[in-house]
């Protein structure tokens, strides 16, 4: 049956959209937020992929559907590899040399032309995975995956801290979070603090140095980093921030009542900071009648909940401290992370790359994405 090789064409198109060269081509014509939202939907069809096939023999909606998947899996196929061959053409054409990379990023031929043409393509084909999402969500096909298959991971972040990555530009905004959540020592209430901006900025960066600051280390008794990304439920995320908690596997009960008791029994009146990596979700009710009852009861005098997300909405929903804006590097900053990672120490001082390279980092806004 035709329909058989849709699994592993969906999980192909997938793994090329996370591939090295893409995501250098799409960064560099500003689609890489588009890119990255095409993955994801990708990761979530393949999870529900796992057990329809079987059902499309006898469920005329299924075949239709997974006909329409197949053709727009395979345009966003074609699309990634325009993306791909572009990044082995520029490649081809400037070589080895660090000039001449540095200016292939103002090269001639048509970058402009290729952005504006590879943004429709990509969007269009974005927008025809999204509706066909959709489908499958209203009409229940997610009811015939197997409820004991994991779900593909999504993003995952950590607290640790690279000692040999160098931070640039954010000082003064490490400092200021970090006052800010020591100031917070004599409130009774869980405070949530929103760090919010566009993606790259380097807000989970900025997070980890505050997670790791020694100040912080000493002032909280219980400090717990949970990755949130799109699934923002309720169970699931307790049930994380018990393990964290205790250091111990979880099986979590059925019903939220007694989860709400453990949650009560493994914190206790311990302050703690809690951090919310890559939260997504802009429906209030969640947080306002599920999550923030039970994580907001919790806890010792001084306790705070630090949310990262790229939505402004998302921080206004949750926040009960004034959300922090990341503002893009400044220009300085932006040349010494770019010269960091383009160029040697030496090659710095020639005139004439230093001059194409400031241009390229003013071109930037301050958003790099390296």
């Amino acid at each position: 049956m035709a329909e058989s090789l849709l699994l592993p064409l969906v999980r192909g198109v997938a793994g090329e959209a996370i591939g090295t060269l893409v995501q250098t081509v799409t960064r560099m014509c500003g689609l890489d937020d588009d890119r990255e939202t095409l993955e994801r939907h990708l990761l979530a069809i393949e999870c529900k992929l796992v057990n329809v096939e079987e059902r499309s023999q006898t469920n005329g909606y299924i075949k239709s559907w997974m006909v329409k998947l197949k053709a727009a899996a395979y345009k966003a196929d074609d699309v990634l590899d325009d993306f791909e061959y572009e990044g082995l053409r520029r490649k081809a054409q400037i070589g080895e040399s660090t000039s001449r990379k540095v200016l292939g990023y103002i090269t001639l031929h048509s970058p402009l032309l290729f952005r504006f043409a590879m943004s429709r393509k990509l969007k269009g084909v974005l927008n025809k995975i999204k509706e066909l999402v959709v489908e499958m969500n209203t009409f229940g096909l997610e009811n015939s995956v197997n409820q004991q298959e994991p779900l593909h991971p999504w993003r995952q972040t950590h607290s640790k801290l690279d000692e040999s990555a160098e931070m640039f530009g954010r000082d003064a905004d490490k400092e200021g979070i970090v006052k800010l959540l020591l100031d917070q020592q004599d409130q009774r209430k869980v405070q949530v603090l929103p760090i919010f901006g566009m993606g790259g900025l380097g807000k989970t960066a900025l997070v980890k140095m505050v997670y790791n600051d020694q100040g912080v280390q000493q002032h909280f008794q219980l400090k717990m980093w949970h990755c949130v990304s799109e699934n923002f439920d309720v169970i699931a995320i307790v049930k994380s921030i018990i393990e964290l908690a205790t250091n111990e596997r979880y099986n979590p009960p059925d019903s939220i009542e007694l989860l709400q008791k453990k949650l009560d029994e493994v914190i206790g009146r311990k302050r703690f900071f809690l951090v919310l990596d890559d939260v997504w979700n802009e429906e209030k009710t969640i947080w306002e009648d599920n999550l923030k009852p039970l994580l907001c009861s919790i806890g010792g005098i001084g306790s705070v909940i630090v949310v990262t997300c790229r939505s402004e909405q998302v921080a206004t929903i949750m926040c009960t401290i004034q959300p922090l804006k990341l503002a893009c590097l400044r220009e300085e900053d932006s040349w010494e992370l770019f010269s960091k990672k383009a160029f040697s120490s030496d090659i710095v001082e020639q005139a004439e790359l230093a001059t194409v390279g400031r241009r390229i980092v003013n071109k930037c806004g301050g958003l790099l994405l390296l």
